[in-house]
C-alpha cells in the first residue's frame, strides 16, 4: 500500500511479496557482488548520465530507481518516458511512496536488491522524481537522500558512485562550485566510503573545487576520481535530449552537465574493472 492513510492510497503489486515471482530472489539475496549504482541529488542528473553511459558503450543495461524525495508518480517525468522510448534505460523501479514503475518495491533496499537479482543491470541510476525541496538550511533538502542510500549500497555489498552538484552558473553563493548539499552529505552524511566524481575543468574553476574538497578533507574521506567529461554534449545530441537543470542547459551551465559525463564515463571504467 502506497500513500497510506490518504484518500488517495493505492494498492501495488511489489517485488517482495510472497505472491510474487520474485519473492525467493529477494528473499535469498546475499550480496550486491560490487554491482554498480550511481547516486544523484536531482532528476535532472539522470538523463545525462545515462546517455553517456550509453554513448560509450549501448551494450550496458541500466535501470533507474525513482525514489520519493520529489514528486511521486513516475509517470509525471517526461525524461523518463522518454529514455525509456530511446532504449536508453531499460527498467524503472519505484520505491518508498513512489509509484508508477516497471517495478515496485517497499524501500531503497529491496529496490537496489530487485536491480540486480530480478532486473540484471549492469548499472542502475537512482535519483528522485522532479521537484527537489530545498530549505537555505544546512539539513532541510530531500537531496539528503545521497547520504544514506550510499550507505545502504556499500553495506550490501555493491560499489557506489557519488553524483556532486556541481554548477558555476547559479547565481546563489551557496551551490557555486560543489553545492553545499553535496559538501553536506559527503562530509557529514555519508558514513562509508564511495567513489566521487570530479570533471576535468580550467584551470580557475578547477582549484575552486579542489579548494572545496581540502576544505573539509573530502579527498580523505573518499575516493575522488577525476575524468573528463566533454562527450557529454555528443551524447546529448545524439540521442536528441533537451536537458535542462534549473532552467539551464549545457551552454548555460556547462560545469554541471561536465559533471555528469565524467560521471557516466567512470562508471563505464570501473564496469569494465569489475569484469
Amino acid at each position: 500500500m502506497k500513500l497510506r492513510y490518504t484518500p488517495i492510497q493505492m494498492k501495488c503489486f511489489a517485488a517482495e511479496e510472497q505472491e510474487s515471482p520474485y519473492h525467493e530472489k529477494i528473499k535469498q539475496f546475499e550480496s550486491l557482488e560490487g554491482s554498480l549504482f550511481i547516486v544523484g541529488t536531482l532528476h535532472s542528473m539522470l538523463a545525462p548520465v545515462a546517455a553517456m553511459i550509453k554513448y560509450i558503450d549501448p551494450s550496458v543495461k541500466i535501470n533507474y530507481i525513482m525514489t520519493d524525495a520529489g514528486a511521486l508518480p513516475i509517470h509525471f517525468s517526461k525524461t523518463v518516458k522518454d529514455l525509456k522510448a530511446k532504449g536508453i534505460i531499460e527498467n524503472t523501479i519505484t520505491v518508498g511512496h513512489s509509484f508508477g514503475g516497471d517495478m515496485e518495491c517497499v524501500n531503497i533496499y529491496t529496490g537496489i536488491i530487485a536491480s540486480k537479482e530480478v532486473l540484471n543491470s549492469d548499472i542502475t541510476i537512482i535519483t528522485m522524481g522532479p521537484g527537489i525541496v530545498g530549505t537555505d538550511t544546512k539539513y532541510g533538502f530531500t537531496g539528503i537522500e545521497q547520504g544514506y542510500i550510499i550507505d545502504a549500497i556499500n553495506s550490501l555489498g555493491g560499489t557506489s558512485i557519488a553524483i556532486p552538484r556541481i554548477s558555476f552558473a547559479d547565481k546563489r553563493e551557496r551551490h557555486k562550485g560543489i553545492s553545499h548539499h553535496s559538501i553536506t552529505i559527503l562530509n557529514e552524511i555519508v558514513k562509508s566510503r564511495t567513489n566521487v566524481v570530479m570533471p576535468k575543468i580550467n584551470d580557475e574553476n578547477m582549484k575552486y573545487l579542489n579548494k572545496q574538497i581540502t576544505d573539509v578533507n573530502l579527498d580523505d574521506k573518499h575516493r575522488i576520481i577525476y575524468e573528463d567529461g566533454e562527450q557529454i554534449k555528443e551524447a546529448l545530441n545524439k540521442y536528441n535530449l533537451k536537458i535542462k537543470t534549473m532552467g539551464r542547459g549545457y551552454e548555460e551551465d556547462k560545469e554541471f552537465f561536465t559533471t555528469l559525463g565524467a560521471v557516466g564515463k567512470s562508471a563505464i571504467n570501473l564496469l569494465k574493472d569489475r569484469l
